[in-house]
């Protein structure tokens, strides 16, 4: 079927053999592991250096992105200095990929030799099928490679969402014309060119203003951090407000129900007033008694950033970590294609739903629940062939996962995955509420409470989040009452309470935020609505929340997300800003989802994205930050002088101290964190990654000796049930002078 070869030979009358030309078809994928899958199903067998070949295919693959945008210095921009600023790239070109050394900015080797493969096949080949993950990012890396070789061949698009058998060779059979996909790339070349225009300029003019080079500023990585920030600030400055919850007690029988005051009483004086307004001699009469039975729907399936959440929350595994094991998975063939930002399946996927679901039972942990799953009123609620978008909603893909090949955390998220399955087509849970209402000497109580009736879709789990608020409740007691009934006052009861600041976020909370600009929407159909105006996409959030920890502007305190110093000075320069902006960046992300359903030009948004990028470029070369930007360190030397931190190096400023620590030492680069540590205490923590002169590679601390030079500490020996020797000590390893 996937023969694309013509007759090899054909012997015409004269008796002569003609050898016709073989026709050779080239695939591009976005991984090795990916393309090797896709080789085997092709019938490609023969493997050579980057490239497998037969059957009419020379399969290959990328290597993530092995072309970028080129950094300033390609364009003359060599100097970090305001002059050189806005860097405005007309046009802009294309490079392969760098990589950082203790040299600098250097050609990525691996990367190079790739792309000369790529070429090679390429040339040998009559087209191309492009097989790079089918979303914004890998039609990205197959375009800019496309473009950067010059190739000018045909090609077609592989759109897959699952690495099974059936779906690649069903995705062989239909394949897209290439240029289909034209707005796809225009809105991921566009993202990437205002990510260079905003991120580069920004951060070059914060490391002028500030003097410190470990410092960025982008598109949608500095309202991320704006949004972090701003809850610290909002949680730590909460000054609570005292208010008091007046209660009554009635009894039935053996049982009780307590009653609150609809209202919260602001002032002690009149909280004691009205408590002791209520006597044992007060009568309650029951003004309301009034039963509704509701439902809470199961949840949607998962999209990525959904999995990420719960990923956080129930298996503490981080955005940027939950990616990395769905990827896994995915090209382990179990469950489709990760990079989603869609909780909807079309119909046609629906059908397959029911196998996929007996798959899922076939598991110890949901083969109970299975047993009760109502086969003929599967949940539909989750099947919507107009809200999915590049890619349907995550599911399992019926490929029974060897579980001896899964690590824990694998198998983890699978389960995650599979028992989300079951819960999106599992019945409602149905709820009861009880609202019941009684005066008091003209004040009015009530009671309300939630009893789960049938628990549907939460018994797969069974898990206490699954509550809604409206079960939450502080009222005692299971006894019923009937309208116009009159009851005793048995016991009353008068609460102080205080009020509570918004938590910190976690990663849970502020992916979520992420994905609804920024608003606290609870409702899971209100995020739905609010996705297109979110900052990030479902595939780039965990790297942007990465960065943060890696610029040491975000630290972890247990779940919860805080600004570190450095952090918290950048948002205070930069939070009025246009660059921090949380719903200007998310009008972006529908403006870049408009170019990809031909709605909009490319050209309009980078016009637009140029006048930013120069708004933004003056906004922050306007900071005045202070000399002592390493947080006002004394000098250890002197001390008298304050440590400044600058680009390539820190130093006292007192003119006649002469401390001075260089950022570079052997091949790393020292963060400002490293150089508080040491300025602050005389040593940093254990810094991974030196390399000696063999270039083997080394763990150790930075400390000053007694002249205040900087030397490698490296950490004592543990020597475990060492004999006992007189006069002797072991005293570890020597620091030594670099």
């Amino acid at each position: 079927m996937y023969n694309r070869r013509f007759p090899f030979h054909h012997t015409p009358a004269s008796g002569k053999r003609l050898d016709f030309i073989r026709i050779m078809i080239a695939i591009i994928a976005e991984k090795p592991s990916v393309g090797q899958e896709i080789a085997r199903v092709v019938g490609a067998t023969e493997k050579k250096d980057g490239y497998i070949v037969g059957n009419g295919y020379m399969v290959t693959w990328a290597l993530g992105h092995l072309v970028s945008l080129a950094l300033p210095d390609a364009y003359g921009y060599t100097r970090t200095t305001a002059e050189d600023l806005p860097m405005l790239p007309e046009p802009f070109r294309l490079v392969e990929r760098q990589i950082r050394t203790d040299r600098g900015m250097v050609t990525d080797i691996a990367a190079g030799k790739q792309l000369k493969i790529i070429d090679e096949v390429f040339s040998k080949c009559d087209s191309i099928i492009v097989a790079t993950d089918a979303g914004r990012e890998g039609e990205l890396i197959f375009r800019w490679i496309y473009s950067h070789l010059g190739c000018t061949k045909p090609f077609k698009r592989l759109w897959i969402s699952s690495l099974t058998d059936e779906a690649i060779r069903e995705g062989m059979a239909s394949l897209k014309e290439g240029t289909g996909y034209d707005s796809l790339y225009a809105a991921a070349d566009s993202r990437a060119k205002a990510d260079w225009l905003v991120g580069m300029n920004a951060s070059r003019a914060l490391a002028a203003a500030s003097g410190s080079v470990n410092n960025s500023i982008g598109r949608v990585q500095t309202p991320t951090l704006a949004m972090i920030c701003a809850r610290f600030k909002e949680n730590r400055e909460f000054v609570p407000t005292d208010y008091w919850q007046l209660s009554v007690t009635l009894k039935k029988g053996d049982d009780f129900r307590q009653f609150r005051h609809v209202e919260n009483i602001l002032e002690k004086t009149e909280a004691d007033r009205l408590y002791d307004r209520i006597t044992t001699d007060s009568m309650a009469t029951i003004t309301k008694t009034e039963r509704k039975r509701g439902f809470q729907a199961p949840p949607l399936l998962y999209d990525l950033t959904a999995l990420q959440k719960d990923c956080n929350v129930h298996l503490d595994l981080s955005a940027e970590k939950t990616l990395a094991v769905a990827q896994s998975l995915y090209e382990k063939k179990v469950i489709s294609y990760p990079r989603t930002g869609s909780r909807y399946i079309p119909d046609d996927v629906m059908r397959q739903v029911p196998d996929l679901l007996r798959g899922v039972i076939s598991m110890k942990e949901f083969r109970e629940y299975g047993g009760t799953l109502d086969w003929d009123n599967l949940s539909t609620r989750s099947v919507n062939a107009g809200k999915v978008t590049d890619h349907h909603a995550l599911i399992v893909t019926g490929v029974q996962p060897v579980m001896e090949t899964l690590n824990e955390q694998e198998l983890a998220v699978y389960r995650m995955i599979a028992g989300r399955m079951l819960e999106a087509f599992s019945p409602k849970c149905e709820k009861e509420t009880l609202v019941i209402e009684t005066t008091v000497d003209g004040l009015t109580f009530r009671s309300h409470s939630v009893s789960v009736v049938k628990p549907g879709w939460r018994v797969v789990f069974n898990r206490s989040e699954d509550k809604e608020n409206d079960e939450e409740t502080e009222n005692k007691g299971t006894a019923r009452f009937d309208e116009s009934e009159t009851v005793p006052v048995s016991g009353r009861s008068l609460a102080k309470k205080k009020t509570m600041p918004k938590p910190l976020y976690t990663e849970a909370t502020l992916l979520a935020a992420m994905e609804s600009c920024g608003k606290e929407l609870a409702d899971e159909e209100a995020r739905e609505a609010m996705k297109e105006l979110g900052i990030g996409t479902p595939a780039t959030r965990a790297a942007v929340i990465a960065t943060l920890f890696k610029r040491e502007y975000v630290e972890r305190s247990g779940k919860a997300l805080v600004p570190t110093d450095k952090g918290m000075a950048v948002y205070e320069a930069v939070k009025k800003m246009r660059v921090a902006d949380v719903e200007l960046t998310g009008s972006w992300e529908k403006t870049l989802m408009q170019i990809e359903r031909h709605k909009l030009a490319p050209e309009t948004f980078m016009r637009s994205i140029s006048v930013y990028a120069r708004q933004v470029t003056e906004e922050v070369l306007s900071i005045r930050f202070p000399e002592t930007a390493s947080g006002g360190i004394v000098c250890p030397k002197c001390g008298k002088g304050k440590i400044i931190l600058r680009q390539k190096l820190a130093k006292c400023n007192n003119d006649g101290c002469g401390l001075l620590v260089f950022r570079r030492f052997l091949n790393k680069g020292l963060t400002d964190q490293h150089l508080a540590q040491l300025f602050s205490s005389g040593t940093t923590k254990l810094i991974k990654g030196f390399k000696g002169k063999k270039g083997t590679a080394f763990d150790a601390a930075l400390a000053f000796d007694k002249e205040y030079n900087v030397t490698l500490s490296f950490p004592k020996p543990q020597v475990r049930n060492a004999p006992k020797q007189s006069g002797r000590k072991n005293t570890g390893r020597k620091s030594t002078r670099h």
